[in-house]
């Protein structure tokens, strides 16, 4: 099948490179332009424009689709049976859909319809699910909307963050995408409609990420590995922005009266933290949870007990 790949960040390259070792025939591929990052500022390509680059494929950077003409000529010259699209950034309009024959697929890491959106992985962390997946579908006019052609499961581990989860996923869509294609050539694929209840999991920000610790200490727990690595979870101490690694919830309540051994019962209030020799605990509106990393403003991710050996105030300490 001769393939036109679209797509743009590093979870896209999986994909590209899994589709190039197969039979399938990657005759180029579409990305977004080249985009400032770092210090200098300086322009860089895109992860999957550099894996094509290494390969000799064509790379295109249209800044646009929509109302874009030239495009849609370049789309009919090249004549790809199948454009599957996978973290593009661009919307696909309609007008470009059904040019190729098997049309335009998608790659999205959530089991559809559950967290339609831009944020499907970090969702399913954050809301505690159990498990998680791949879902293959026809692009159509709506949001991840399009009958499903494939769909792979995975679950979710209890320490698993979300680039833990986008990196597995990445691998078994590469896999799910290389043998939906081989059947959709060979006539063995019957699209079947999305059905159930949706859920949507909206684009992420960095407000988004900041731990309001009057929450219970599972959901701060799945909060912060649903942010890591990015937007990365954060919290505020004296005006500035202090950001965190997974947290450990304490096998305890927040009661005096705990009847756990005393080196195990952490009575802190929400946002309250303690800094002992060995670790760094915050109080949570449930129990106190043990941090791993934290990163100071200004300063490289260390971990907690290195970060609380280095803060003058030892007592006193409120997050919020």
């Amino acid at each position: 099948m001769r393939i036109l790949f679209a797509g743009t960040p590093e979870p896209a390259v999986a994909t590209l490179e899994r589709l190039i070792a197969s039979d399938h025939e990657v005759i180029g591929v579409v990305t977004r332009p080249d985009a400032r990052r770092g210090r200098g500022r300086t322009l860089h390509p895109s992860p999957v424009a550099e894996c094509a680059d290494k390969h000799g494929l064509p790379v295109y950077k249209p800044e646009t689709l929509r109302g874009n003409k030239s495009f849609v000529t370049l789309l009919k010259e090249l004549a790809p049976d199948c454009v599957p699209v996978i973290a593009y950034g661009n919307l696909i309009p309609e007008e470009l859909l059904d040019i190729p024959e098997h049309g335009f697929v998608n790659v999205h890491y959530s089991l559809l319809p559950r967290w339609r959106g831009a944020a499907p992985v970090q969702a399913a962390v954050a809301a505690g699910d159990d498990q998680t997946g791949a879902t293959i579908f026809r692009i159509d006019a709506g949001l991840d909307t399009g009958p499903v052609l494939s769909t792979v499961t995975t679950a979710i581990t209890a320490d698993d963050t979300a680039d833990d989860l986008l990196t597995r996923l990445a691998y078994e869509g590469a896999d799910l995408l290389v043998q939906t294609l081989t059947d959709l050539e060979q006539g063995a694929v019957v699209p079947v409609p999305q059905e159930g209840e949706a859920t949507y999991a909206h684009k992420l920000d960095k407000d988004t990420a900041r731990i309001d610790w009057e929450e219970s200490a599972d959901v701060i727990d799945r909060r912060i590995r649903a942010f890591t690595p990015a937007p990365g979870a954060w919290t505020q101490w004296d005006g500035a922005k202090v950001k965190l690694g997974p947290v450990s919830p304490l096998p305890c309540t927040q009661a005096p009266t705990s009847s756990l051994p005393p080196s195990s019962q952490v009575s802190l209030s929400p946002g309250e933290v303690r800094i002992e020799k060995n670790n760094v605990f915050v109080g949570t509106g449930s129990v106190a949870v043990a941090l791993s990393t934290v990163q100071a403003p200004g300063k490289k991710m260390m971990d907690a007990p290195s970060w609380g050996r280095g803060v003058q105030q030892q007592d006193g300490i409120v997050w919020k």
